[in-house]
Order: C-alpha cells, then sequence, then structure tokens
C-alpha cells in the first residue's frame, strides 16, 4: 500500500486457477490491465488461466476483454493498449484435481525462465470454491512446480473456513506447504481507498491521537449495507449467511482499524500484530447473554426502485424453511485501556434500504452545555463519518453560530471528498492488492492467527443462532433498515444507528 510509480518488482508469472470464472472477469483481470496501463506490472509478465474448459488462447483473450470494457474503471480497453497487454495472457485446460496437469503448468514457467534469462516470482491465485483451496495447494507440493518461499506467493480468497474449526484445519494444511509469509488472504474491504485512509487519518495527525479513546469517544458504528438480495448466490449464501459471508471478515477487520494501536512502524507484521491484538481484547460473548448483543433478521417481499423483489425464502436455491440470516447486528466491547466502555454496533444486511459501507465515530457530549436552555440551540454531538462505498469521504461534524443577531449553533461538515479534492481517479481494491502481492509486501492481508482469532469472536455466536431456530422469518421487509430488534439493541444503550442520507 505505499508503493510509488518507480517500485521495482521482479518478472513475474500469475497462474488464475478459476481463470475462467466470474471474479476473474469482473475483478482480477481489470484490475491487472488498470496496473498495465499505469506501468505498475513488471516489464516481463506472464498470466495463465486455467480451468476445466477448453479454449484457445485467442477465445480466452477475447472473454476477457469483454469483462475488462464491462467492469474496468478506466472504460473500454483501446485497442492498442490491450493488444500489448493481452499478449501476456494465455490459457491452459487442466483438471485441478489432477496432479498429471499441473505439468503443463511446470513447463510453461520453465520455457518463461528461459526466455527471460531470470528466475520470476511464481504467484498461484485460488480463485476457486474453498473446498478446492486445499487441493491446490497440495498439488503445488506434489508436483514440479515452483514453490521457493522468498518468490513463491499463493493467494486465497474468502471465505477462510466456515467455522473456527475448518479455519484452523485449512491453515494447518497451508503452512505444511507454504511458510506463512507466502500466504495471502485477500479480504477486498482492505484495499478500498479510504479504509487505507483511516490508519493515516489515525496516525499521521496529531489532533487525532489525543482524541481516539474512551475519554472522548463514547460508542462506533460500522454498517455495510446492501439494497440488493442474494441475487445468483442462493446456493452458497443459504450455507453460509451475512454473519460468516460479512462480520466474521470484512466488519471486524473495519473494527480492527479503527480499534488498533498504533504500530511501531508500517512493517506487516507490526501492523498485524496490532489487529490481533483488538480481537484477543475483544470481551468473551457469554452463551446465555447472546440474544442481547446480537439480533439476526431475513428479508421478505417488497418493492425496491418501483420493481417488486422475492423475500428470501422464495429466491433461487435458497430452502423454503431457511433458518439462514440474511441481516445481523451485533455489539462488542474491546476490554483494553484505550477502549474500555466505549461499545462498537456492527450491522450488515442485504435488502436494506442503501448501499452504503461507513464508520460512524460518535464523540461525548461537551462537559458543561451552556447553551441547553429554552432561547438557544442545544449543541448535537460531534461525529466523524468515515464513508468507503458509494461515497468516498471524511467527514468532521462540528457545531458552529448560524449567522444572524442570535447565538443559535447550527452542525457544519469539514468534509475530505475523494471525487472532489483528488485529481486522479483512486484504484479499485483488487489493483492495491494485486499489486502488493507482486511486491511482496502483506500489510493490508490476513495472517493466520488473525483469521482464527476473528472466528473465535463470533464462534458463540453462530453456534447459537445454528442451533436455534427462529420461527419470525421473514422478519423485515425489502428496501426497509432491518428487523426492528435491531433498533432495539442499540436503543436500549441510548443510542440510535445512523443512516446516510441519499446523495444528491
Amino acid at each position: 500500500m505505499s508503493k510509488t510509480s518507480d517500485t521495482k518488482v521482479n518478472a513475474t508469472v500469475l497462474i488464475i486457477f478459476g481463470g475462467n470464472g466470474d471474479l476473474t472477469q469482473r475483478k482480477i483481470i481489470p484490475a491487472l490491465y488498470n496496473l498495465f496501463l499505469e506501468n505498475r506490472l513488471p516489464e516481463k509478465f506472464a498470466i495463465i488461466g486455467t480451468s476445466r474448459t477448453e479454449l484457445s488462447d485467442q477465445k480466452y483473450r477475447d472473454s476477457l476483454l469483454e469483462g475488462i470494457n464491462q467492469f474496468s474503471r478506466t472504460g473500454k480497453a483501446k485497442k492498442e493498449k490491450w493488444a500489448e497487454f493481452s499478449s501476456n495472457i494465455s490459457y491452459q485446460a487442466a483438471d485441478i484435481k489432477d496432479v498429471a496437469s499441473y505439468n503443463e503448468f511446470y513447463l510453461k514457467i520453465n520455457k518463461l525462465k528461459e526466455e527471460w534469462k531470470q528466475n520470476p516470482s511464481i504467484l498461484y491465485y485460488c480463485a476457486v470454491s474453498p473446498d478446492l483451496f486445499c487441493t491446490i495447494a497440495e498439488n503445488i507440493s506434489k508436483s514440479k512446480l515452483e514453490n521457493d518461499q522468498k518468490t513463491t506467493r499463493i493467494i486465497i480468497e474468502k471465505p477462510f473456513g466456515r467455522d473456527l474449526e475448518s479455519a484452523r484445519a485449512l491453515n494447518a494444511n497451508l503452512l505444511t506447504i507454504f511458510d506463512e509469509k507466502q500466504i495471502y488472504r485477500i479480504d477486498h474491504y482492505l484495499g478500498k481507498e479510504v479504509v487505507q485512509n483511516v490508519m493515516a487519518f489515525r496516525f499521521a495527525n496529531t489532533i487525532m491521537e489525543p482524541l481516539w479513546n474512551r475519554t472522548h469517544i463514547e460508542h462506533v458504528q460500522i454498517s455495510v449495507t446492501e439494497q440488493i438480495g442474494v441475487e445468483n448466490r442462493g446456493s452458497y449464501f443459504d450455507r453460509a449467511g451475512i454473519l460468516r459471508d460479512m462480520i466474521q471478515n470484512h466488519l471486524l477487520q473495519l473494527l480492527c482499524i479503527v480499534a488498533m494501536e498504533p504500530p511501531i512502524n508500517f512493517d506487516a507484521d507490526l501492523v498485524r500484530d496490532r489487529k490481533v491484538d483488538v480481537l484477543k481484547a475483544i470481551r468473551k460473548i457469554v452463551p446465555g447473554k447472546i440474544d442481547t448483543i446480537a439480533v439476526r433478521g431475513q428479508y421478505g417481499s417488497g418493492w425496491v426502485e418501483g420493481k417488486e423483489v422475492p423475500g428470501y425464502p422464495e429466491e433461487t436455491d435458497v430452502q423454503a424453511d431457511s433458518n439462514t440470516e440474511t441481516y445481523a447486528a451485533m455489539k462488542f466491547n474491546i476490554d483494553n485501556w484505550r477502549w474500555q466502555g466505549v461499545p462498537f454496533y456492527l450491522r450488515t444486511g442485504k435488502r436494506l434500504s442503501k448501499t452504503a459501507s461507513y464508520i460512524v465515530v460518535q464523540f461525548r457530549e461537551v462537559p458543561h452545555n451552556m447553551f441547553n436552555n429554552e432561547e438557544h440551540a442545544i449543541p448535537k454531538q460531534n461525529r466523524l463519518i468515515i464513508s468507503i462505498q458509494p461515497d468516498m469521504s471524511i467527514k468532521f461534524q462540528l457545531e458552529s453560530k448560524t449567522p444572524g443577531l442570535e447565538m443559535m449553533l447550527n452542525t457544519v461538515d469539514m468534509v475530505f471528498d475523494y471525487s472532489e479534492k483528488t485529481k486522479t481517479e483512486s484504484p479499485e481494491a483488487y489493483e492495491t492488492l494485486l499489486l502488493d502481492v507482486i511486491s511482496g509486501d502483506q500489510t493490508l492481508f490476513m495472517r493466520a492467527d488473525q483469521v482464527e482469532e476473528a472466528w473465535k469472536v463470533v464462534m458463540p455466536i453462530l453456534d447459537h443462532w445454528e442451533n436455534n431456530k427462529m420461527t419470525s422469518f421473514p422478519n423485515y421487509p425489502a428496501n426497509s433498515w432491518g428487523p426492528e430488534n435491531a433498533d432495539a439493541l442499540i436503543a436500549k444503550d441510548g443510542f440510535h444507528w445512523i443512516n446516510l442520507p441519499q446523495k444528491k
């Protein structure tokens, strides 16, 4: 995340398992193409896509071009640039369960070594179903494929396990084949520009550190809301649920960035050490108290932007009596000196009123309120609102006098808006993360102990929800802000959920 345009990186071969899949077309190849346009890729690089489907190199490139034209932030590819970039792409049909298939990759890598006259970095990208992660790692180990600790890396997409036990097993398996420094577990939220800027905002400004503690902060809210339903992911989602899909990884990672102590420097392990400290400090959840700190919901039918949409039980590949939650809200406490007594509220869900990701830091009331009388406006509490998507901004809400003869107060915003202040378009998260993999920087990637600690945090809730069926599902209509008991969860502490207005 600290790369400059003149960073020198080693020649690189990227093998994409699942090279013909949706993730490759929507995210991976558009990200690599944009890095190429900005001269961020190595001078010598090769991309080898692989799946079971038989395709010629040209047909494979044509399908990837369609993805770039549809999904790249830079728009449709220019003919000359695409020709230059795509000349580095090839395709290899293979059965990734068959170790013999990996010999073709070995031959291709050796051929490139001879052409380039150097030993490249070898990146294995597992853009496949999670049940194939171990298969790929084991077959890399069994075959003649490269596995030099300094130049070989494996990239693992989420979900990393479906519970603590499976995450531990997956970590143990991978660590018999690769060193921890070779494993890059992707959480794309950590690659987002605003998320990275939270650390810069906190640790590069002397004004923030004295305020960033229990003395001045009343509570924190982290919201990731989606207007869409499960779309075509019903089969996967009905086995996972929103707690596994979003809170165990994305939202807990955002919590870590907000709550972590300052690292000595931005060495990858030092940063990740501080994040693990946060997860370990989260108060253990007592089984009998789960219903007092965690709420679940499932969306019903309704209307979204003038279109009637089905409820979750009516979605394709979803069980009619499904107990899977599409909404979750919960309260966490961090038991350390900085955050003791400051609640952290997390919520996420599908078919809500707005698609947005943001963090709200609510500051305490002024210690003596001289404006609190019938004649003058009562000052509101200061807020810091960090908007991740769809708007990218950092906003301080402060109180100021309204122009006029009377002492009337009004809330004013001090805003850093990426769309207005930056001259260049912000990179997509996958661009940042892929560049870090190529450069060998693990700062934005989760370590084994970090993954397992996150699972430990949510396992009591997960077990309770799976063992206790909800009889009131669906319990919130589409295009709402979730179930009523989610409002009660935060209201009993004297607070309310802060919903950002639609940007005009």
